[in-house]
């Protein structure tokens, strides 16, 4: 199979090591850790043997059949003893052990087939997880997964049919030809050979440039899905600009690209199965030729012709499934190459080998000299300075784009400082795990996003395993409670698509009712209620108050009214601190923060 070595038909035009692939899913077939996944393989492997064993000797009961029966043959002597009913009936066991021998390594071998399956997919899902918010923005949501379940789907058929195609097709193309060349002669098995090699040859040859063409219907597929996801997603901007005409026609275009290539696709497979044909019926016809000739001459007899028959039928369908094989693999190849690729994105975000857990005894956040920015070119923070003590709010304003965001994001570590360095009660966020960094702070954003699932689930999130009697507390806490009981399913309320069953005041009481019971000592607060109406957000603004007794707060805001009572505001600038101080001295000193603060009073007075 040198054609497998290498492809360039891959989703991203990168090249693909069809070995390297393959060697990749090996661990999953053959762990070392897992002896019961051995024990089935080998298991499987010997009870495909037998199977195959079965399988070429059944044409040797069929040829004595038939001889027995022919009127020439009626005095021989039975084949091993068995009469024309005998050997008939020898002939169905055998086809029907040959059967069950396959149907039983199927059984053998599926718990490892979805185990890898399993594996491997729980191993994507993770990786993607841990993959940086930079690389998130930069994929689409619909294509990613689109990679990932056509790569996760090829590893399952990758590992059935390298072990129960490729090899025992090989197998038992080696136990006819045997039988061929002892049976009957050389020339039997030169004619088989040369067919065969055609046969391989044109499968090879034709499926190399089919997967040209399913490169270029998996891109129009990809396309087709992201377009039909971000829209669905979109749905209430779509309705708000009557757009659907305009998404529909945008989706259809992509579909019609995707038609284009698919019906190439179908053609190519036409002129494969049809060319295949033309040499495994040549072949047949050939061999089947030279059987009757030795009928003719009496060096051969029925049952011998009927026996070659069958020897060739039997090549046939293994051969047959060989295109089958062979082109399912090399798509394999194409779909599992990009998962692999992306398997093999590295996090940019990672703790250091050996790394403690974050030991949080009061809550001081510090940020010494940061300096950070998206791209190398464009920096954001310059230089920032704050320190948030224990049990204080700290408010961050400026204007958009000045940074404030940025700094909740570089707390929660989603990216690390380009310069100086963010701590928590004296310990650098880079020298201590992720994990329990994030189990130390909690968010309440702007736009709270709920998953489709109950308002229990939902609230439940914040800490897996709380009890019922805790759920309802943060429930009560947040506010939401009365509202939950008065519907008619109550906590098991689905919240739909985003949470877009509940308005936005709802959603936001069940993102604090969620963090509430996360009970984290750091709170991040970015602009938690600018989404809101005034009256919700007045008294949102209340429960999030009492959320904050006791922790540190840092809150990025813009309506200014919502943080006037904070410890410490702080005004950023391009990326810079220009003002810092309590509302009252903000307002003496009649710079930056002053002028916002009048500019928000009079559009609220307008």
């Amino acid at each position: 199979m040198r054609h497998l070595a290498t492809t360039s038909a891959n989703l991203d035009d990168t090249k693909v090591q069809g070995w390297d692939v393959i060697r990749r899913v090996v661990p999953y077939l053959w762990p070392q850790s897992q002896a019961w996944v051995k024990r089935r393989v080998v298991l499987a492997l010997a009870i495909l043997f037998t199977a195959k064993l079965i399988a070429v000797t059944t044409p040797l009961f069929y040829k004595q059949a038939v001889d027995t029966l022919a009127p020439e043959g009626a005095s021989a002597a039975a084949f091993l003893g068995f009469g024309a009913v005998g050997l008939t009936l020898s002939y169905g066991i055998a086809r029907l052990m040959t059967v069950g021998f396959q149907q039983l390594r199927d059984v053998v071998f599926t718990p490892v087939g979805q185990r890898a399956l399993r594996q491997l997919a729980l191993e994507t899902f993770t990786h993607i997880h841990n993959l940086s918010m930079r690389y998130h923005i930069m994929r689409k949501t619909g294509g990613l997964s689109r990679v990932i379940e056509r790569g996760v789907k090829g590893v399952e058929f990758l590992l059935r049919f390298l072990l129960f195609s490729i090899g025992p097709l090989i197998l038992e193309l080696l136990m006819i030809a045997a039988v061929l060349f002892f049976l009957f002669d050389v020339w039997y098995l030169a004619v088989v050979f040369v067919t065969i090699s055609l046969y391989i040859l044109f499968t090879f040859k034709v499926t190399e440039w089919r997967v040209k063409i399913r490169k270029i219907m998996n891109e129009q597929d990809t396309d087709a899905n992201q377009k039909a996801i971000d829209s669905l997603l979109n749905f209430e901007t779509v309705k708000y600009f009557g757009a659907e005409k305009w998404e529909a026609d945008r989706y259809d275009a992509a579909m019609a690209e995707y038609q284009k290539a698919a019906v190439r696709t179908n053609y190519s497979l036409a002129f494969l199965n049809f060319g295949q044909s033309v040499l495994i019926t040549s072949g047949l016809v050939a061999v089947m030729v030279m059987a009757a000739i030795g009928v003719q001459t009496g060096t051969l007899t029925v049952g011998d012709f009927v026996m070659v028959n069958a020897y060739m039928i039997q090549i046939t369908m293994p051969l047959n499934f060989l295109g089958t094989v062979y082109r399912e693999i090399r798509q394999a190849l194409i779909d599992m190459g990009d998962m692999f690729d992306l398997l093999e994105q590295p996090a940019e975000v990672q703790d250091k080998p050996n790394a403690p857990a974050l030991d949080v005894n009061g809550g001081q956040v510090t940020l010494h000299d940061v300096a950070f920015g998206y791209d190398v070119a464009r920096p954001i923070l310059k230089g920032i300075n704050l320190t948030a003590e224990p049990g204080q709010t700290v408010a961050i304003v400026g204007s958009s784009g000045s940074g404030k965001s940025t700094i909740g994001r570089l707390l929660f570590r989603f990216y690390d400082v380009n310069g100086g360095a963010m701590k928590i009660d004296g310990q650098d966020l880079r020298d201590v795990t992720q994990e329990s960094l994030h189990a130390q702070i909690g968010v309440v954003p702007q736009d709270t996003v709920l998953f489709n699932d109950t308002i229990h689930y939902n609230i439940a999130y914040g800490r897996p395993g709380a009890r019922e009697d805790e759920i309802i507390a943060a429930a009560k806490a947040a506010k939401i409670h009365d509202f939950v009981i008065s519907l008619p399913d109550g906590y098991q309320t689905s919240v739909g698509e985003r949470g877009l069953k509940l308005s936005g005041g709802e959603k936001q009481r069940v993102g604090i009712a969620r963090t509430l019971l996360k009970n984290p000592p750091i709170l991040l607060l970015d602009e938690a209620t600018s989404a809101l109406d005034t009256q919700t957000e007045m008294e949102i603004q209340a429960e999030l108050k009492a959320m904050g007794k006791g922790r540190t707060v840092i809150t990025i805001a813009h309506r200014l009214s919502t943080i006037a009572d904070a410890d410490q505001i702080v005004v950023l600038e391009n990326g810079v601190i220009v003002e810092q101080g309590k509302h009252d001295e903000l307002l003496a000193i009649a710079g930056r923060y002053a002028l916002l603060w009048n500019r928000q009073s009079e559009e609220n007075a307008a």
